[in-house]
């Protein structure tokens, strides 16, 4: 594996990895930046008495100020007032090299710096677990890699040794574990050779934008989602070095476009969902849905905003979402301030008119419905897949809980160099596909050490497993869930057979970025009680559907304890009862 300092010297001149093909490399460092789209703001207000030249208030309206001022402000808005976590952008280098050289210590570092200002350079303090070291978390938009990403994302964490992992999140993007302060700075300015970063990845700003996995090679896409996507996030996040202006909205925003009827990016529980849609002139245009999330308080899937943008809109449109959600979204109560809860407060239909407003006045097309006179299947994207150019597949493979080690991104970026064109796809199911791979090189790969691994047709429980952090590094997981989903899992695939797909996600807590309430079986962290004594446990959840016609699961059981014996054949009988599976007969 070749070290982190050489493929910083080497990023800078490396060619995209992209093969014959035309696909081409996001180069953050010299990308053309992408200009505003809707009507520009007006310069900043001059900052009020008392508060500091970096002071979060900069870029907020008289009102939003008010809103992040009051005495009913959360502790986070006092934060920001006091010093915008933008500022992170600059002090992470700072902190870094004051580290390196022994020019401070840890506990001379002011904590909320460390613990909250960091995360919107994507550096995530966990001293509950690990305490020291930072998950870092990347902006991929769409979940697309070149071979020379995922090779320093590998030299990223080699050092670290058992410390330093990766995980695939539900975001179909890249978490790195085990990153300490005085690698930080040569890590950030690598991904940015690169073409990736960290910043803006995390606390009040839009997370990681998420599209078609298969977007450029699926026969059934009505648009190819990543442009559309790397546009946005060049506009929204500076190029990948930040964007101010949008530093400090009332809560995080998910924000995803879907090209088909599957759905991959899963719009219903998005804070903003473009859901591409061909009307009857045959032009393609984007109905819009709003206000999906979850949180410990409230689940919920997004409502129609009863409008379509077309696709000269989507960018302005979603840049003028962002102004208004920042100049009027709520700053109180933290569980109460997603976007959902401003289109409440307002209305859909002024809210609708905000937009507009924020647009210079825009005209909005109507919702298009579409009929289907048959019912849709959402694909699985494992195994091997004919693309929409001839004679050649996307081949997907299933990486158990997400969970990555830095030899694994050496070795799935030879495999996508020797097999496909040297890029990959992460989705939002934690798992990884290689494209443009030709028939006559399929069963040659099938057969590389990668598969035994990483299977491209494992269990059918398996292929459906997904999995969030847990609380082997997470400080809020109640319960264990990468390494104990997958013995779960892979037992319940030995004894069982299944004529249909089963998808079950493991959540380690409330917040569920496992997302339990999309699986057919949820399962989430919780208290339980096992022989007398208090044990790590789940809830159970059933009756997540995802693709047309979402739904959300609902708690099927309470405080079923995290041990094995125990959870297997409390799974073993759901499964036997709600989904048809049988138990495999034994073989001589």
């Amino acid at each position: 594996m070749q070290s982190l300092q050489s493929l910083n010297r080497k990023a800078s001149s490396a060619r995209p990895c992209a093969g014959s093909r035309g696909l081409t490399t996001r180069v953050l460092a010299t990308a053309a930046p992408v200009a505003p789209f809707a009507t520009p703001a007006s310069a900043p207000l001059p900052l009020p008495d008392g508060a500091g030249e970096h002071s979060g208030l900069k870029h907020l309206t008289e009102a939003a100020r008010a809103r992040a001022l009051d005495k009913k402000a959360n502790k986070f808005e006092k934060v920001k007032v006091e010093k915008c976590g933008s500022r992170a952008w600059n002090d992470v280098f700072e902190l870094s090299s004051l580290l390196k050289e022994g020019k401070t210590k840890w506990e001379d570092l002011n904590l909320d710096d460390v613990d909250i200002r960091l995360k919107w350079a994507g550096l995530f303090h966990r001293g509950k677990r690990t305490p020291g070291k930072f998950m870092m978390r990347l902006k991929v938009p769409n979940g697309e890699m070149n071979a020379a990403q995922l090779r320093f994302l590998g030299a990223s964490i080699a050092p670290y040794g058992a410390d330093g992992c990766a995980d695939i999140t539900t975001r179909a993007n890249i978490q790195l574990r085990g990153v300490t302060m005085e690698d930080s700075e040569a890590i950030i300015k690598g991904l940015w050779d690169v073409g990736l970063t960290s910043f803006q990845s995390g606390m009040d700003s839009v997370r990681n934008l998420t599209g078609n996995p298969i977007a450029g090679v699926d026969p059934h896409e009505l648009v190819d989602t990543r442009p559309l996507l790397r546009d946005m996030e060049a506009m929204l996040f500076n190029n990948g070095k930040g964007r101010e202006e949008f530093a400090n909205l009332p809560r995080k925003l998910n924000i995803c476009i879907s090209s088909t009827r599957d759905d991959f990016p899963h719009t219903h529980i998005n804070d903003v969902g473009f859901e591409a849609v061909t009307k009857p002139d045959g032009q393609v245009v984007y109905n819009v849905v709003v206000g999906g999330y979850f949180s410990i308080k409230r689940n919920i899937m997004s409502i129609p905003l009863g409008c379509s943008v077309t696709q000269d809109q989507l960018l302005p449109f979603t840049e003028a979402l962002l102004r208004v959600f920042r100049d009027h979204g709520p700053r109180g109560d933290r569980q109460q301030t997603r976007l959902m809860w401003l289109v409440e407060a307002v209305g859909v239909e002024k809210f609708r008119q905000l937009l507009s407003e924020y647009m210079g006045g825009a005209t909005f097309g109507e919702p298009v419905h579409v009929h289907h006179d048959q019912p849709w299947e959402r694909r699985n994207l494992l195994g091997v897949h004919p693309q929409k150019q001839a004679g050649l597949n996307w081949v997907g493979a299933c990486v158990p809980a997400g969970r990555l080690h830095a030899a694994d991104f050496d070795e799935i970026a030879a495999v996508a160099e020797k097999y496909g064109d040297g890029t990959v796809r992460i989705t939002c199911e934690e798992n990884v596909i290689f494209v443009n791979v030709p028939d006559a090189k399929v069963e040659a790969m099938k057969a590389e050490p990668l598969f035994q691994r990483f299977k491209i047709h494992p269990g059918v429980l398996l292929s459906g497993m997904v999995s969030c952090t847990g609380n082997q590094f997470c400080g809020f997981g109640l319960a264990e869930t990468k390494a104990k989903a997958v013995k779960v899992v892979e037992a319940l695939d030995e004894q069982l057979e299944l004529s249909r797909p089963v998808r079950i996600h493991f959540t380690g807590c409330p917040n569920s970025c496992g997302q339990a309430q999309v699986g057919d079986i949820g399962l989430m962290g919780a208290p339980a009680k096992h022989e007398g004594k208090a044990v790590e446990g789940y809830k159970i959840f059933l009756g997540g559907k995802i693709g047309e016609n979402p739904s959300l699961a609902t708690e099927f059981a309470q405080g079923v304890p995290a041990i094995e014996s125990v959870l297997v054949p409390r799974l073993k009988e759901i499964l036997i009862a709600e989904f048809g599976a049988k138990e495999r007969v034994a073989t001589a």
